[in-house]
């Protein structure tokens, strides 16, 4: 049997967690539904992801199929005690970026592992130093990326992660959307 032989379903939309876990070795299929990003008020920012990512894989727990494991994860990025989320148009991404630029800011990421039979979940974190954003800078990325679909209104893997990201502390792909490492560790443990 292969490291990566078991069959993912993920929970998600985000074509880079595929990519990610196909460029690991992974056979994945999608398993799509709209599942509201709400949590309690009273949660601690740095548990929001995780606990995204277990409502995820309990609404989608239909999609499970005998011997594969549902894979659901979310990314939040969170800087002064604030969620910053995917925006919801062009002025919330400006926005977004004029509050990232020049600072430190967390990217968590929550995955949780959902089999017929057992459930696990965990977190990673990364800190992300952004450089300082120019009003161009911040319009030019916009106009050419359309962040939309992003945490924090920016992917690592584009013009803002090439050109105006000064420091990783942590894992870069937990920035794109998935602790590749980590899930292949829990995996492997499963």
């Amino acid at each position: 049997m292969t490291l990566t032989a078991k069959k993912i379903i993920l929970a998600s939309k985000s074509p880079r967690r595929k990519e990610l876990l196909e460029n690991a070795g992974y056979t994945v299929r999608l398993f799509i539904k709209e599942v509201t990003e709400d949590y309690p008020a009273s949660l601690e920012l740095d548990m929001v992801a995780e606990y995204l990512s277990i409502k995820k894989a309990n609404e989608c727990k239909e999609a499970i199929e005998s011997g594969s494991i549902l894979l659901a994860a979310d990314s939040v990025v969170i800087l002064d005690n604030i969620i910053y989320g995917k925006p919801k148009d062009e002025e919330d991404a400006i926005n977004i970026l004029q509050k990232l630029s020049g600072k430190t800011h967390k990217v968590i990421t929550g995955v949780c592992l959902k089999s017929e039979t057992k459930q696990i979940s965990f977190s990673s974190l990364s800190l992300v130093t952004m450089d300082i954003l120019t009003t161009e800078e911040i319009k030019y990325y916009i106009d050419n990326y359309k962040p939309y679909d992003k945490a924090g209104a920016y992917g690592v893997q584009e013009w803002i992660g090439l050109c105006k990201i000064s420091n990783i502390e942590g894992s870069y792909v937990n920035i794109m959307g998935l602790p590749v490492d980590l899930v292949y560790k829990k995996l492997q443990e499963f």
